[in-house]
């Protein structure tokens, strides 16, 4: 495949997962908002804070440097010794759950049982989901690997709406059975996401599709650990990598999980305060989930193909490195707009936000602060996840090596700063120390990226520049929303609250037009790549 026809692919996948995942959501965001007027913060706390993170924390240190390792370079491989290394994610699955249960039993806080009832439960049923989801892991590795657009959204997206379902009805039926009912939803997720993708491949091997793009796998058996004699059972180059890569993954996901950690272990929030936190926390990350998370996965794999990891850039295609290059810059664009964008219209619609999605227990209190503060983290996020994709895509084992340093230090850091932070500004703290951990995050991939074009012609860095007209209009339109949220919002009844939504919308289409004036570059680059597909018939 072509470094265009991966260009192609990888924006049907980004700009599919983007909508798909919205559309789902919107369901998903509804439920949720339903959910939060049954169950106390404190409920809150202890499942999204406590428990989601002992879940997160088992799945992505099993499974996340393998996942980077066997995604990095071309389709064609010896798919065997990837699915048998693939493999590993699930004893070593099973050792982080049954490790960082009895730490979660034994070593953390127990909480009340007349609050929040059947707390061990919960642990036992949280550590179980991380394994079952990683029994699917071979098979959402070749998907990505092999670019199936619409299964990865789909199979999350229809996972997600189950266990929502249910807590739904099991939080208006039986609100007594406490942490049962996140427990049984969490194993529906994991089991309906697992079973979505076995579905998938069992329909697809062996079909006419199949033989047609000859793909590498025929049978479901070839899906399973597969140990002959006459050859080495994984491929140590690989294993190499995924061991880099997990060294990175381990302190990542310090940086990505940090402010949990320092909730669950130094107790500097009560589980009411973790609540509002998290709750705030995902409503501000949702255009992250939405639209980021989509781009940062589908074009690390675009970077991945296109580039060789390690190789110096006047040594590779010329086609392919002016491609990356010109891809880079416009994708360092679009997030910083979106993410720009967030940033000056939320911080005058947070409080609105906030009482529409869970009324008086979010809007009043520490919750608009914390999300004004969230929008601008959001694009620090933005930022960080376009520059790292390429970054981690393009490194060689040695420079991977080299940056777990770098992790280490601002792992350290973090902890170190979120703690001095929450204990002067309570959680917004939190936020902040975010805020100063992914700025320098920013930094280091930003170098990288500098010298690594640094012999050749492209700088791709500009898409980093806006035209002062843009500037200027995202400053008026700051300003403007600011001064009718004080005298429109949110006490002076709905007419008010509607003007005032008017007139966001209003300096949000100035925003768009503006936009579209000054960025033709990335104009062409969004009707090119992301909207031709639904501008004519697939091929």
């Amino acid at each position: 495949m072509g470094s265009q026809d991966v260009l192609s692919e990888t924006t049907r996948l980004a700009s599919s997962s983007a909508l798909l995942q919205i559309l789902f959501r919107v369901i998903t965001f509804g439920l949720n908002a339903f959910t939060l007027r049954y169950v106390s913060k404190e409920m809150i706390g202890l499942v999204n804070v406590r428990l989601t993170l002992l879940y997160s924390t088992v799945v992505f240190l099993a499974r996340e440097a393998f996942r980077r390792a066997c995604l990095s370079g071309s389709t064609k491989r010896n798919w065997t010794k990837t699915i048998n290394l693939l493999w590993l994610t699930v004893p070593l699955g099973v050792c982080w759950s049954l490790f960082l249960g009895w730490i979660w039993l034994q070593l953390l806080e127990v909480p009340d049982p007349n609050a929040v009832p059947y707390y061990k439960i919960g642990v036992v049923a949280f550590g179980l989901s991380a394994v079952v989801e990683l029994l699917g892991e071979p098979f959402w590795v070749l998907a990505q690997a092999h670019l199936f657009i619409r299964l990865k959204v789909i199979a999350e997206s229809l996972s997600i709406i189950s266990k929502c379902i249910l807590t739904v009805i099991l939080v208006v039926l039986y609100p007594q059975w406490g942490l049962y009912i996140f427990s049984l939803a969490q194993l529906l997720y994991t089991s309906i996401l697992v079973l979505c993708y076995v579905m998938y491949f069992m329909k697809f091997l062996g079909s006419p599709e199949a033989t047609k793009k000859s793909f590498p796998v025929s049978r479901m058996t070839d899906l399973l650990p597969n140990l002959t004699e006459d050859q080495t059972v994984v491929d140590w180059k690989e294993a190499r990598l995924t061991w880099s890569f997990f060294k990175q993954s381990f302190l990542k996901q310090m940086l990505t999980e940090g402010e949990r950690y320092v909730m669950t272990f130094l107790n500097v929030l009560n589980f009411g305060d973790q609540g509002v936190y998290d709750t705030v926390n995902n409503l501000g990350s949702l255009v992250a989930r939405f639209i980021f998370l989509p781009i940062e996965e589908s074009f690390y794999i675009f970077f991945a193909k296109v580039l060789e990891r390690g190789m110096d850039v006047k040594l590779q295609k010329q086609d392919d490195i002016a491609m990356a290059a010109a891809v880079l810059e416009s994708l360092l664009k679009l997030v910083l707009l979106v993410g720009l964008s967030i940033t000056v219209f939320g911080y005058a619609y947070s409080q609105l936000a906030l009482d529409i999605y869970g009324g008086s227990m979010l809007s009043l209190g520490s919750g608009p602060g914390l999300l004004r503060c969230y929008s601008l983290y959001v694009l620090l996020l933005a930022v960080n996840g376009v520059t790292e994709c390429f970054t981690f895509a393009s490194m060689c084992k040695e420079e991977v090596d080299r940056f777990n340093f770098v992790m280490l230090a601002l792992s350290f850091s973090f902890l170190c700063v979120s703690y001095f932070l929450t204990q002067w500004q309570g959680s917004v703290g939190f936020i902040l120390a975010n805020c100063f951990n992914m700025s320098i995050r920013i930094a280091h991939s930003i170098h990288y990226i500098y010298n690594y074009f640094k012999e050749s012609s492209y700088r791709p860095l500009k898409g980093l520049l806006l035209s002062p007209s843009l500037i200027f209009v995202y400053i008026i339109s700051g300003v403007v929303t600011v001064f009718s949220e004080v005298f429109l919002c949110c006490d002076k009844g709905w007419l008010a609250r509607l003007i005032h939504i008017t007139v966001g919308a209003l300096c949000f289409a100035a925003t768009l037009i503006t936009i579209f004036f000054t960025e033709t570059k990335l104009i062409n680059f969004v009707r090119t790549q992301f909207l031709s597909r639904y501008t004519k018939k697939e091929t």
